[in-house]
């Protein structure tokens, strides 16, 4: 019996993003030696042809795994389904632990809402089943590969072994050809949220920057996926027939979307102010940074810049179009909603 209630995790090793094309994720122990098996998983998730954001995403989940296993002294393949379900226990009562922001290193830890460190959140249904996903395949890549342990430590519901899964299902809709976990969490249907257009209105009115405003616009008109519109490139911008050309996330296919002739207004402003530090070239990219020198916009700062918009007190409402004045040459007089 392990007492996971006493259980503390370090924060050990970490994943770290490189520049090299034939490894953009290395996974590294407390030392800085590169943990092999996960970097021989990483290679075949390359070989098959998967996304960097893939790599990275499995690497945390990889991550989480090695620390829990550097936390109770356990080899990574010498883990049996006793560890396995310790660690899904683990997930679901620990939480997510709490890491001091680097500006207030030595200060009290707390959350980005003012609570202890005592107070984690626990971690979301949807993001354990990940994990169990991962584990699950990086143990069968182990398995056939001779490499890892001779039992995969995350199984198969074994209320499934011997017959399909679904049985149940109605005989009108396609056999979906998947299997349960042993240690899967059920992840509950999630209702459709919406923002109601005041709040949109008030979020909005809080972009500091053209480029902000463009891209809440894109986002709203098109439906595109936060790395499908970073994708776009300045030669995939249409404003004539009011379309830009993105590369969806799985197909890795080009396709035109419709956006609102808004979005190309605040586009072409934050071009015009931005025309002298932006390089320009048809295969450039569309958003870069505003900190100089300027890099690619990627996902994770525009994550952060959802962040600071819907943490900032919200000021008084005014028009949309009226946020700030017309730039130099343009009519003073404009038509408001």
């Amino acid at each position: 019996m392990r007492d996971l209630a006493a259980l503390v995790v370090a924060q050990a090793g970490r994943l770290v993003g490189t520049d090299d094309p034939w490894e953009p994720y290395r996974l590294v122990d407390a030392d800085g030696a590169v943990v092999a098996p996960v970097a021989a998983y990483l290679r075949d998730l390359q070989a098959a042809d998967r996304a960097a954001a893939t790599a990275r995403s499995y690497g945390l989940d990889l991550l989480r795994w090695f620390r829990f296993l550097w936390a109770i002294e356990v080899c990574w393949d010498r883990a049996t389904r006793v560890e396995a379900r310790d660690f899904c226990r683990w997930l679901q009562v620990a939480g997510q632990p709490v890491r001091p922001h680097w500006r207030h290193q030595g200060e009290p830890e707390t959350t980005t809402n003012g609570r202890p460190v005592g107070a984690h959140r626990p971690y979301a249904a949807s993001v354990r089943a990940h994990s169990e996903t991962v584990l699950r395949s990086f143990y069968d890549f182990h398995l056939d590969a001779g490499t890892g342990p001779i039992l995969n430590p995350f199984p198969l519901d074994r209320a499934w072994r011997g017959r399909r899964a679904h049985a149940h299902r109605n005989p009108m809709d396609p056999a979906r050809h998947e299997r349960t976990g042993l240690y899967r969490p059920t992840v509950p249907s999630r209702v459709p949220r919406s923002v109601p257009d005041e709040e949109f209105n008030e979020i909005f009115a809080r972009l500091r920057s053209h480029r902000d405003r463009a891209l809440v616009a894109f986002y709203v008109s098109t439906g595109a996926r936060a790395s499908e519109l970073l994708s776009t490139t300045q030669g995939g911008v249409d404003p004539g027939r009011g379309l830009i050309t993105v590369v969806r996330k799985g197909s890795r296919e080009i396709q035109e979307l419709p956006a609102s002739t808004d979005a190309f207004v605040w586009l072409r402003l934050y071009q015009v102010e931005m025309a002298e530090e932006i390089p320009r070239g048809h295969t450039r990219p569309l958003c870069w940074t505003r900190r100089r020198p300027a890099r690619p916009l990627t996902y994770h700062a525009v994550h952060r810049m959802f962040e600071r918009v819907t943490s900032r007190p919200a000021r008084a409402r005014r028009c949309i179009r009226c946020v700030t004045p017309p730039p130099t040459g343009w009519p003073k007089t404009r038509v408001c909603r």
